[in-house]
């Protein structure tokens, strides 16, 4: 299930499209992060090979650093926020942990008390967990600290609006165009 744009429009705001090349392009270059990582279009320290950015790479378009963030968000975040999380989500929390999950890591969220207090549904607790990681090369950055605010806002959102509209609809399929068991279970549930 992909995240909602709202959770993706929260990692593309804070990670940002940087380093410009001013050449009219609009392509960007490899940066250092505050953090001391090379990084590339919105945020991703690696490509699809697993092979690091480096500062020596050649500049991307806005097109490619789209598909990096695509693949880093859908290949790696999302089935890392769906191992680790125990307990049904609302999209917009389950979107919240993986933009946390792409700017700290998927080791950081697995070890997480973040994660233990979702696992364990003590959703008070869940912005004081997300408030705790504010650093960067050692400092708070004012940056990290909206963006856990965000994340922790957008989480709670979705625990108001609870775990049921997190279910997708039921799959509908008229009835008897599959001679499957399945085919014929869903005849017999759906009438």
């Amino acid at each position: 299930m992909a995240i909602p744009r709202e959770a993706l429009d929260l990692i593309k705001q804070f990670e940002g499209y940087l380093r410009q090349l001013g050449d009219g392009s609009g392509r960007v270059k490899p940066y250092l992060c505050p953090a001391r990582v090379a990084t590339i279009g919105y945020g991703s320290t690696f490509y699809e090979d697993r092979r690091k950015v480096q500062l020596s790479d050649a500049p991307i378009a806005r097109t490619r650093a789209e598909a990096l963030l695509a693949f880093e968000v859908g290949q790696i975040c999302e089935p890392a926020v769906d191992r680790y999380v125990r307990v049904p989500l609302h999209p917009l929390a389950r979107g919240a942990l993986v933009s946390f999950a792409f700017n700290c890591g998927t080791g950081a969220l697995k070890s997480s008390t973040l994660l233990k207090r979702v696992n364990a549904g003590r959703w008070d607790d869940v912005p004081r967990e997300f408030s705790k990681w504010r650093m960067g090369g050692g400092v708070v950055l004012r940056g990290l600290v909206r963006r856990r605010a965000a994340e922790a806002e957008m989480f709670m959102t979705g625990v108001r609006l609870g775990p049921q509209a997190a279910a997708p609809p039921l799959p509908t399929r008229p009835p008897g165009t599959s001679p499957t068991w399945w085919g014929r279970f869903w005849t017999w549930i759906t009438g």
